[in-house]
């Protein structure tokens, strides 16, 4: 990879992970909002479990997780808090579970999309929505 390839590479990552981490102020939005933007950008890779709260309550998205190659990324919340992990996998087996700090977490997701766009005309397309969107 050229010097100007590996620039742009960690720029569009910054770019993904600034995206990704627009408004962490308040929790509850910023899962939403994750939650919409993986949707539209990777739906075939991200799978969103929500949850009503209450009889009558809204659904709010209650766990994230992307499958990237040979890891799943997942996001975990209760409302007040998040959890973030990283699994290993193989053969879809999960080989080994790590906990990450929210950071570190979304770093590696933006690497794993960034990956997955330079491989897929789809992936970019849907990326540059997110970016942009």
């Amino acid at each position: 990879m050229a010097a100007d390839d590996a620039a742009h590479t960690d720029l569009d990552i910054d770019l993904v992970t600034a995206s990704l981490r627009a408004d962490t102020s308040d929790l509850r939005a910023f899962v939403e909002a994750l939650a919409v933007k993986l949707e539209a950008a990777v739906p075939g890779a991200v799978t969103v479990e929500r949850r009503r709260e209450g009889m009558f309550g809204p659904k709010r998205v209650r766990r994230i997780a992307v499958d990237a190659s040979s890891q799943r990324l997942e996001l975990r919340t209760d409302g007040a808090a998040i959890q973030t992990r990283c699994a290993r996998l193989s053969g879809g087996i999960v080989l080994k579970n790590e906990d990450m700090g929210t950071d570190e977490w979304l770093r590696t997701l933006s690497e794993a999309l960034a990956d997955q766009a330079r491989s897929s005309l789809t992936t970019r397309q849907a990326l540059e929505r997110l970016l942009n969107g």
